[in-house]
């Protein structure tokens, strides 16, 4: 029996016990997909406790705390902070198996240098360790980055964004990474949400003037690229509910059916957007953006949840798979007019899984262009990284992948890189155990070291 989440944790043989500890280990970070507050990074925000560090925005700890049972008034409630902390630690040990448990965990471990685990009758004395760390130096928000070897982070940001503390921290903050704004319009390609939409054409007008038609729209989001791109914007990001495509049609005239809060058809949202992406793409090609493409979630479930607490409560889960014929559509119309940005693929439906990964192959001349990305969201674990991974051996070439991400509006989520590592070397070991691959380190090692962040460094343009 193996020692709990000791120095071999997801390491079963010895070829990957010695890819990660003399490869991987002590890479540095690349995190190009995340939610963090730049605010906070500016601030140097500090922390009172592990509530604040963990609990105050993390909704996969959410949704464990509620699958368990817990109030939400201990959730995303007003319970006093330990009492919400005592809760968490309450659950914690029903969770075998969950990547939260590895995650809280390894974070006990590479932050706070705990090893016991979290229940309910070591929570007082670990609450108490970490509130007295927390109040040392070198737990704010920058130092949390610092610990993990960040060395670059991309926040998501909507294109009316004046992108203030990003300016700010490139002006004055003299930190030892970068953090780059991500483009994410995602308010103005659903169409369909008719007061997200008209509030989004507001915001937008407010800064690049007012918007009246599908030209004033482009416009309006070229001026904001360029804008991003001025704050060392390289990544865009879009999440679709259902990636709808319709190569012809008339965008302007259902942008003013849409304006003028008239019911869309499928087929007209499917046009509009077709259009939009159309325009977006090329513009990020030109500019040399990466677009990343989410697909697959249902979002805000719950009508309660939403209702106390607003977007991003937990309340998400899987919804349907995409259209492959749609997505190939738009990014065939993108190759051919020799506008296609580099692009990242990321499934939230496991059955877009085998889609997807051959998908990328398919548009992925001159060097990778188009990656099937990492393990997302509900497949953040280790069978899903598994999985990823498979799908990458088998029907692309790992070697070439950017890696992993966070996703993620923790300061202290970035030990699930090390996750991700352990079980990438840990697999690459397995093939040499089993005789598929020789016992080549140097070879596993460079690949290993590739895909920990220089194949990002170089797809992203990112000079480390």
């Amino acid at each position: 029996m193996k020692a709990f989440m000791d120095n071999e944790f997801l390491l079963s043989n010895e070829m990957g016990s010695r890819l990660f500890h003399e490869y991987a280990e002590n890479c540095p970070i690349i995190d190009y997909h995340n939610h963090l507050s730049v605010k906070d990074i500016f601030e140097r925000r500090r922390y009172e406790n592990l509530t604040e560090v963990w609990l105050q925005a993390d909704h996969y700890k959410w949704r464990c705390m509620r699958a368990c049972g817990v109030p939400e008034s201990h959730v995303t409630g007003d319970a006093p902070d330990f009492e919400k902390f005592l809760a968490f630690a309450k659950v914690m040990p029903r969770l075998v198996g969950s990547p939260v448990y590895h995650w809280a965990h390894l974070e006990l471990q590479r932050y706070f240098g705990i090893d016991t685990p979290l229940t309910e009758a070591t929570a007082p004395a670990i609450w108490n360790k970490t509130a007295e760390m927390l109040e040392s130096e070198g737990f704010d928000a920058v130092s949390l980055l610092e610990k993990m070897q960040v060395k670059v982070i991309c926040t998501t940001d909507d294109p009316a964004d004046d992108l203030f503390y990003h300016r700010k921290i490139a002006a004055e903050s003299g930190l030892s990474f970068a953090v780059l704004p991500s483009f994410r319009p995602d308010r103005f390609l659903n169409i369909d949400n008719a007061a997200q939409f008209e509030k989004a054409l507001t915001q937008l007008s407010a800064r690049y003037g007012r918007i009246e038609s599908f030209e004033g729209l482009c416009d309006a989001l070229k001026k904001s690229l360029d804008y991003f791109a001025d704050a060392g914007c390289r990544v865009t990001d879009h999440g679709f509910l259902r990636f709808r495509y319709a190569s012809c049609g008339n965008a302007a005239a259902i942008f003013k059916k849409a304006t003028a809060k008239e019911l869309l058809t499928t087929e007209e949202i499917a046009v509009y957007q077709g259009a939009l992406l159309r325009f977006l793409g090329k513009e990020y090609a030109q500019r040399n953006m990466v677009m990343q493409l989410h697909l697959g979630p249902i979002r805000n479930n719950s009508p309660k949840l939403f209702a106390s607490f607003g977007a991003d409560a937990g309340g998400d889960s899987i919804g349907e798979a995409t259209n492959p014929f749609q997505l190939s559509a738009f990014l065939a119309d993108l190759e051919r007019d020799d506008a296609m940005p580099r692009t990242i693929l990321y499934n939230l439906n496991p059955a877009d899984s085998a889609m997807l990964s051959t998908l990328a192959v398919d548009y992925a001349a001159d060097g990778a262009k188009v990656q099937y990305g990492a393990a997302w969201w509900f497949h953040d674990h280790i069978r899903g990284i598994r999985a990823q991974i498979d799908q990458l051996l088998e029907t692309g070439a790992i070697a070439s992948s950017v890696g992993m991400l966070t996703d993620s509006r923790s300061f202290t989520s970035f030990v699930r890189h090390e996750y991700y590592r352990r079980i990438l070397c840990d697999k690459l070991g397995a093939l040499v155990e089993a005789g598929e691959y020789p016992a080549d380190l140097d070879t596993l090692g460079t690949i290993v070291e590739d895909i920990c962040w220089k194949n990002a460094a170089s797809y992203f343009g990112f000079k480390l």
